[in-house]
């Protein structure tokens, strides 16, 4: 019943945790919670609503608030509205992200954080800024997917239309089938038809329509690296012309240093102590492995010579401590280098540093950062993009930062299937597609189709 209660009634009891998005983990170890009944704990919560359509939260908040009630302390880190509202204190980080945030600009009950001029949370919260309907949707006249007889896990010999040059969302209550659908069936199959290695698509009948597109690419929520190695400047390929500009610098031909040296991942100009890492590992056998900063390089990565090369002051390790932002306006006048950077501002990922390692992402800004790749390497050709709950762990303020990047993709003639239940998203889209009309066994149909406006005034829709 308590799983039922935190909204993982749908999950089976075989089901492996690491098949589990984040959301869910975190409200299965919320049961056991329940389950305890222990007092004067502190329980802190990492957005527990992760993936949680708008119909599921009644019973999420009903059980933080009955944690409390028994003497414990909650504290959330969240962005959607009901767990605010139901919230004694809120605490508001920001003004923005990155070197822009990091200040308390609210503090209070959530009553007050809506009247708050400097809350921007409280502009969403309040309707000071909504949920606004486009005034116009773009034409589903460009040809069609048709998806006939899909019926892996819980979905119901599902027969589905997706619209091609538009944005089509794919909603629903959690465990109607949303990413079955779109991730584990619609992007293999579409994959195999198109050539491309893909896992195996869960059954279905047949697939019509692949011809009139040339690529299809899943944006999903995996690590883009699970080293230091790989960071936001490498992913996006602005570290070469970077290392080109220091090569060719006065200071680096006098030492005959190469663009190769200016690498930390290649013998020649990292520090070898580390072997360009930044951190030595030690083993601590029976406990969990130490990580400290190399000591020869105190965590630049780079050898002493290659840091006394300077390009407009700044040697290579400061420039990969740089944000994004602060890169973008740094490298003026270089117009590769500052495209593939305004792909990262585009997705709302301006915060991160250039040199940040990859395993230090959360698995929504791995998702964003692979959409900014495919922005910067101006594909060609019709491409299907395929995404599954792009908004998770988002503020409303950056879900529509991403909105933008989506128009930016449909400009180019691209497409666009997205699996989401934020609000925002689905007053944005041309399309919806309503799975449901419950979780499992409950679920796995077509409800409803159509514009946001006519989905919302369907009775059977949640």
């Amino acid at each position: 019943s308590y799983l039922d209660q935190v909204g993982v009634g749908h999950l089976s009891i075989d089901r492996s945790l690491r098949t589990l998005s984040g959301g869910e983990v975190q409200r299965v170890a919320l049961t056991s919670a329940l389950g305890s009944n222990l007092t004067g704990m502190l329980y802190v919560l990492d957005e527990p609503a992760a993936g949680l359509h708008p119909a599921d939260l009644p019973p999420l908040v009903r059980s933080v608030r009955e944690l409390c009630e028994r003497g414990n302390t909650v504290a959330l880190i969240e962005h959607e509205a009901s767990l605010i509202e139901s919230a004694d204190q809120v605490v508001e980080l920001g003004p923005g992200a990155g070197e822009l945030g990091g200040k308390v600009v609210f503090q209070g009950p959530p009553a007050e954080m809506l009247a708050s001029p400097k809350s921007r949370t409280g502009d969403w919260l309040s309707g000071r800024r909504g949920v606004n309907f486009r005034s116009e949707r773009r034409p589903t006249n460009q040809g069609w997917l048709r998806l006939l007889g899909a019926q892996g896990h819980n979905l119901q010999d599902v027969e589905a239309e997706f619209p091609l040059g538009v944005l089509c969302v794919v909603t629903g209550v959690s465990g109607a089938g949303k990413s079955t659908l779109v991730q584990r069936t619609l992007y293999p199959a579409v994959a195999a038809k198109l050539r491309i290695d893909a896992e195996q698509p869960l059954p279905f009948r047949d697939l019509l329509g692949v011809g009139q597109i040339e690529d299809a690419v899943l944006v999903d929520q995996s690590p883009i690296g699970r080293t230091p190695r790989s960071n936001p400047v490498t992913y996006v390929k602005a570290f070469d012309p970077i290392r080109n500009l220091f090569a060719e610098t006065v200071e680096a031909q006098a030492r005959n240093f190469k663009a190769g040296h200016f690498s930390f991942n290649v013998e020649g100009g990292r520090c070898e102590a580390c072997e360009g890492e930044g951190f030595t590992q030690i083993d601590m056998r029976f406990m969990a492995d130490v990580y400290m900063r190399c000591p020869e390089c105190q965590g630049t990565r780079y050898r002493r010579e290659v840091l006394e090369v300077r390009y407009r002051g700044l040697s290579i390790a400061e420039v990969l401590g740089l944000s994004v932002r602060e890169a973008f306006t740094f490298f003026r006048g270089q117009k590769k280098i500052q495209a593939r950077l305004h792909c990262l501002i585009d997705v709302g990922l301006e915060y991160l540093r250039l040199g940040q390692p990859a395993n230090t992402l959360s698995s929504g800004e791995a998702q964003r950062l692979k959409l900014a790749n495919y922005v910067s390497s101006a594909r060609r050709g019709r491409t299907l993009f395929i995404l599954d709950e792009p908004t998770a762990g988002l503020h409303h303020s950056d879900v529509t930062q991403l909105i933008d990047c989506f128009d930016s993709l449909l400009a180019m003639g691209h497409s666009l299937v997205v699996a989401d239940h934020h609000p925002l998203l689905l007053g944005a889209a041309d399309h919806l597609i309503d799975l449901g009309p419950g979780a499992a066994d409950e679920g796995g149909r077509v409800i409803g189709v159509g514009t946001p406006e006519a989905i919302a005034k369907d009775p059977t829709s949640a």
